[in-house]
């Protein structure tokens, strides 16, 4: 039986670890036939995202994700996409997390515990980030951030995911991601899976990366060789 004080400590733990989510978080689940799928989540202040993809192909697997807050260590989430169910677009969730240290967690009930990859740093873009801008005929086009047809891209401080989709419709149109690093002006992507394009897995993508008034400037070549420019605004 533990102890008194032993109790209040874990307690204490429990609450100050609950608080610091933010960055990424990667997991490993083994099928009855031996393949690995890994999993990953990324949490910003606000919004969080998680991807399930084949760990030795980069097979994607499936996609959810949206709004998220912490009440002790009950997490409550509002989904905006989910690639598996439509459905669930819309509804909010509760569950119980429990912590073994500071950078590993786990829902209540299940057996396989989620170990951190960073706290949002050192990448300089970590936050969830909306298209709103993009060049069309040599013109840029502002884009509706408000719109239901959003294309989100969300980071930690060295994993990157992008989703599009819509909240009216619950469609799901497609998503990718990996890693990422942010040096000297240049954005470098190492996709790890993409739900549109399987043969794009391993892959490297250098943009340049600007920070102007609080937008990220983004140019280069997309990952089908096309020039690009968009801007993209944090979500407030």
């Amino acid at each position: 039986m533990k102890s008194i004080g032993a109790i209040i400590l874990t307690c204490i733990i429990n609450v100050s670890f609950g608080q610091n989510l933010i960055g990424a978080w990667e997991w490993i689940e083994t099928g009855e036939e031996g393949q690995n799928t890994r999993g990953v989540v990324t949490f910003t202040k606000d919004y969080q995202a998680a991807a399930w993809f084949d760990e030795e192909t980069g097979d994607f697997i499936k996609t959810n994700g949206g709004t998220w807050k912490l009440n002790g260590n009950t997490m409550t989430e509002v989904a905006e996409f989910n690639s598996e169910d439509q459905d669930k677009v819309g509804m909010e969730v509760s569950f119980d997390i429990e912590w073994d240290g500071p950078d590993k967690m786990r829902i209540v009930g299940m057996e396989t515990w989620a170990s951190r990859v960073d706290a949002g740093e050192p990448g300089k873009l970590a936050g969830a980030w909306l298209i709103t801008g993009r060049m069309r005929n040599g013109d840029v086009q502002s884009v509706d951030i408000l719109r239901p047809r959003k294309t989100m891209k969300i980071l930690s401080g060295t994993r990157f995911q992008w989703i599009a989709y819509n909240t009216e419709t619950k469609q799901f149109m497609g998503t990718g991601g990996g890693t990422y690093t942010t040096t000297e002006g240049k954005y470098t992507e190492n996709i790890e899976f993409f739900s549109r394009d399987n043969t794009r897995v391993g892959a490297s993508l250098e943009f340049n990366y600007e920070l102007k008034a609080g937008d990220w400037q983004h140019s280069g070549n997309n990952s089908r060789g096309e020039p690009m420019f968009e801007v993209w605004s944090l979500r407030k």
